[in-house]
């Protein structure tokens, strides 16, 4: 296993961090005892949740993942230190959660005991914003004029930051957590936070996890040069593009108990015709050089300058380990140039 330096923080992170949204939806404490065994082993020292897990989000699943994870080191303390532990608090818009509301310092305060009480863990080592309080150009929102920019309240959106840097810092300090990163932000979001750090002497964001993968890598080059130039770690998640990039969903499939055979709470809108002629080339490319469609889009991402540590997640182990194979993969010049392709066929398919 190779690892990254998160950031500034002189945090070793794996390349490779497991996600775990799946579990207590698509998966039992037996599974997710399975999969953070098979990762430690393997090397794999660096584990993403959120308050908000399991996916779907419903008020049923609301914490159910960390609490998963909170019995796995309840049963194994000493192992904790093994692990750089992620997690996240949930974002305006989820009525169950907060009533909805805003990110505050208060919630922050709150969250973290919350957090910390179903990890069953004295600390987080990295504590993220899941997503911002204004609204941002994430899920399918990334398209010229379906937000306002120049109607934005800029001066409360700073002071909001604020605040939430203030209760952060409180945090560090009381040993809660150890350092902050975001999640579906902007090089805006993540200079402002920078900005009013540096100016109050607060915590200084450590890294940031957006979408990225071959169909959906808007990030590049402008917010990955952002994070290159400020030392912010660049986190991938859904590298495999909820699963699509494995191929598994081609011309409409839906394996049973798939991610895409639930109810999305943003609705199917990777699934698009051009998602699917892009992915039926990226297989084709990836079988024709003896590796897995997964395979061929997990190395792609590895190998992106910039990336920091890419987010996998896997709901079978057999998933996991066809996944971390990824890592191992070096491409070379000509695929890269045949990846290039068909990604200049198909730049932005959804």
């Amino acid at each position: 296993m190779k690892y990254s330096q998160l950031g500034r923080t002189g945090i070793d992170v794996s390349r490779v961090c497991l996600g775990t949204m799946t579990w207590g939806k698509q998966n039992t404490q037996a599974d997710a005892d399975e999969q953070i065994a098979f990762a430690l082993d393997q090397g794999i020292n660096f584990f993403d949740t959120a308050e908000m897990y399991a996916v779907p989000p419903t008020p049923e699943t609301y914490g159910k993942t960390e609490s998963i994870i909170g019995n796995w080191l309840s049963r194994h303390a000493s192992r904790r230190e093994e692990m750089v532990l992620a997690t996240k608090i949930a974002g305006n818009g989820l009525s169950w959660v907060r009533g909805g509301g805003d990110v505050t310092g208060e919630a922050i305060i709150a969250s973290i005991d919350q957090s910390l009480d179903r990890l069953k863990t004295d600390y987080i080592d990295l504590y993220q914003i899941h997503w911002p309080n204004r609204t941002s150009p994430h899920f399918a929102k990334h398209w010229p004029g379906m937000l306002d920019f120049s109607g934005v309240a800029t001066a409360q959106h700073s002071a909001e930051m604020l605040e939430i840097l203030q209760a952060l810092g409180e945090c560090v300090k009381s040993g809660k957590i150890r350092h902050f990163g975001l999640s579906n932000e902007t090089p805006w979001g993540i200079n402002e936070y920078l900005r009013l750090a540096e100016k109050h002497d607060l915590p200084r964001v450590a890294s940031i996890q957006n979408e990225f993968s071959l169909l959906h890598a808007k990030d590049w080059p402008f917010l990955i040069e952002n994070c290159v130039r400020e030392d912010v770690a660049y986190l991938p998640w859904s590298p495999l593009a909820a699963g699509a990039l494995s191929g598994k969903y081609i011309d409409g499939a839906r394996p049973e108990g798939s991610r895409w055979s639930f109810a999305q709470r943003n609705g199917l809108f990777r699934d698009t015709e051009a998602s699917n002629e892009a992915i039926k080339a990226y297989k084709e490319l990836a079988e024709a050089n003896g590796l897995t469609a997964s395979q061929l889009a997990l190395a792609w991402v590895d190998q992106v300058d910039g990336v920091t540590s890419t987010i996998i997640g896997a709901t079978k182990m057999s998933q996991l380990e066809e996944d971390l194979k990824a890592f191992d993969v070096a491409l070379d010049d000509e695929l890269i140039a045949q990846i290039g392709s068909v990604f200049k066929k198909y730049p932005m398919p959804y």
